[in-house]
C-alpha cells in the first residue's frame, strides 16, 4: 500500500483514563516549564554560574538520557509501566524538595545542584521512556495521532503560563521557591496517574539477557528507514537547538538586559504557536500529508532561530521581547507539530512489546545529544561570546532540513498506512 494514499477509519472515542493521564502529563509539563527558567536563574543569580558552567548544568540535564535510556528501556518492556510511572514522579517531587531546602538554606553549591539535576534527570528517563510506551494502551492505537496531539497542545500550552508563572516566582519569591511548585506538580501527576484504571497486560517474559533485550531494540530502529529518519531529525535539531538556548539565557541576561520577567513573556507568548501548531496536526496531515508538513516545519524552526543573533541590546525592550515574541512563536508552531507527527510515527511503526526499548534508543539518540550540546554551546559562548556562539548553532540547525528533505519522511502521506499492527488502526 503507498503511504501517500488515504485511509478510512472509525476511531473510538478517548475515555476518562486518557484524561487522567492526559492531566498528569499537563501538571509535568507546567511544572517541567518553570524548572526550565528557574534552574538557570538560580544557577546565574544565585550561584553566579558563568556560560560554560550554565552549560555544564544543561548538560547534567541530559547525560542521564545518555547513560541509562537504552537500560531503562529494557525495565519498561519487562515491567508494568504505570507504577515505574509513578516511581519517577515521586522520586523527582523529593530531588526538587532537597534543591529547594539546600537553596533556601545557602547550603547549595554548583556541584551539588549538578548532581541533584543528573539525578532528577534519571528519573525523567524513567518518566519520558515510559509514559510514550503507555499511551497506546490508554488511548488505543487507532488513537494516537488525536492523543498525541491533545498531549503536545497541552505541553505547549503550558508553556504560554508555565515561563510566565516561573518568572513571576523568581522575581517575586526567588529561584528556589520557584522550584516548589515544580515539586507539587510531579505529586500531582502521580495522583491522576493512580487513578488510571486501564488494565496493563503483564509483559511476557523473554527468558533472554537484559543485553540482548537491549539489542533488539537497536536493532529494530536501525533497520527501520523511517525510524532512522526520526532519529537523524531529532538528533540534529536537538543538539543545535539545545546549544542556542544555554547561549541565550545567559545572553539574554547579560547582553540584551532583560530580566526574569521579560524572559517569562517572551517564552510564554512565544509558546502560543507551539499550541497552535500541535492544534493543527490532525488537520494538517490530512490536508498535506505527514512528509510536506515535517518538512514544512524543519524549515519553519531553523529559519526563525536564524534571528536571534541580530536581536541588538541597543533596541528598546519592548521591540527586543516583542521579536523575541515572533521568534520563539514560529520556532514553536514548527516543533511542536512535527513533534506530533513523529511520535504518531514512532508509536505506529512499533510492536506494543518493544516499545519501551524503541522509545527508549529513540531518546538514547535524540536527546543524548542534548547534553553534547548543552556542554559545546557552553564553551563555544565563553570562547567567542553569547552572540557568535548562537549565529554558530542557528547554522547549525540548518542541516536538519537537508536531512529531511534527503530522507523517506517527505514522501509519507498518511501515517496510519505506515503501522506495524494494521488490524490495530482500522474499525
Amino acid at each position: 500500500m503507498n503511504p501517500s494514499e488515504p485511509v478510512s477509519a472509525t476511531p473510538r472515542r478517548l475515555g476518562p483514563d486518557f484524561a487522567r493521564f492526559w492531566t498528569a502529563q499537563g501538571a509535568s509539563a507546567v511544572g517541567g516549564q518553570i524548572s526550565e527558567l528557574a534552574v538557570p536563574f538560580l544557577a546565574v543569580l544565585v550561584l553566579g554560574a558563568s556560560a560554560a558552567e550554565v552549560g555544564l548544568l544543561g548538560a547534567a540535564r541530559w547525560v542521564p538520557f545518555l547513560l541509562l535510556a537504552l537500560p531503562l528501556g529494557v525495565l519498561v518492556d519487562r515491567r508494568r509501566r504505570r507504577p515505574l510511572l509513578v516511581t519517577a514522579d515521586v522520586a523527582r517531587a523529593a530531588l526538587t524538595l532537597v534543591v529547594v531546602a539546600l537553596a533556601s538554606s545557602g547550603a547549595l553549591t554548583l556541584p551539588a545542584l549538578v548532581c541533584l539535576v543528573g539525578l532528577l534527570g534519571a528519573f525523567t528517563v524513567v518518566f519520558e521512556v515510559g509514559y510514550q510506551s503507555f499511551l497506546p494502551t490508554v488511548a488505543g492505537r487507532d488513537q494516537l495521532e488525536k492523543a498525541n496531539g491533545r498531549l503536545q497542545a497541552t505541553a505547549s500550552a503550558a508553556e504560554i503560563g508555565g515561563p510566565g508563572l516561573a518568572g513571576l516566582l523568581v522575581q517575586a519569591a526567588g529561584a528556589p521557591w520557584a522550584l516548589l511548585a515544580h515539586a507539587v506538580t510531579y505529586v500531582v501527576s502521580a495522583v491522576a496517574l493512580v487513578g488510571i484504571a486501564t488494565p496493563e497486560e503483564p509483559p511476557v517474559p523473554t527468558g533472554r539477557s537484559v543485553a540482548r533485550d537491549l539489542v533488539d531494540g537497536l536493532r529494530f530502529v536501525r533497520r527501520d528507514p523511517y525510524l532512522v529518519s526520526l532519529v537523524g531529525f531529532a538528533g540534529i535539531y536537538n543538539l543545535f537547538a539545545q546549544w542556542i538556548m544555554v547561549l541565550f539565557t545567559v545572553h539574554a541576561v547579560r547582553e540584551l538586559h532583560l530580566t526574569a520577567g521579560h524572559l517569562g513573556l517572551v517564552f510564554s507568548l512565544g509558546a502560543v504557536g507551539a499550541v497552535l501548531g500541535a492544534a493543527a496536526a490532525p488537520a494538517a496531515v490530512r490536508r498535506l500529508g505527514a512528509g510536506p508538513v515535517m518538512v514544512g516545519c524543519a524549515a519553519a524552526e531553523c529559519v526563525a532561530l536564524a534571528a536571534l543573533p541580530l536581536v541588538d541590546a541597543s533596541w528598546t525592550v519592548p521591540v527586543v521581547v516583542a521579536v523575541l515574541v515572533v521568534v520563539f512563536a514560529v520556532n514553536g508552531a514548527g516543533t511542536s507539530l512535527s513533534s506530533v507527527v513523529a511520535l504518531t510515527l514512532r508509536q505506529l511503526r512499533t510492536p506494543d512489546h518493544l516499545l519501551g526499548r524503541v522509545n527508549a534508543t529513540m531518546r538514547w539518540l535524540s536527546y543524548g545529544v542534548i547534553a553534547v550540546g548543552a556542554a559545546v554551546g557552553g564553551l563555544v559562548g565563553e570562547a567567542l561570546g553569547t552572540r557568535a556562539g548562537i549565529a554558530l548553532g542557528c547554522a547549525g540547525t540548518l542541516l536538519t532540513v537537508v536531512w529531511v528533505v534527503a530522507s523517506p519522511l517527505r514522501r509519507v502521506g498518511d501515517p496510519r498506512l505506515l503501522a506495524a499492527h494494521a488490524g490495530q488502526v482500522g474499525p
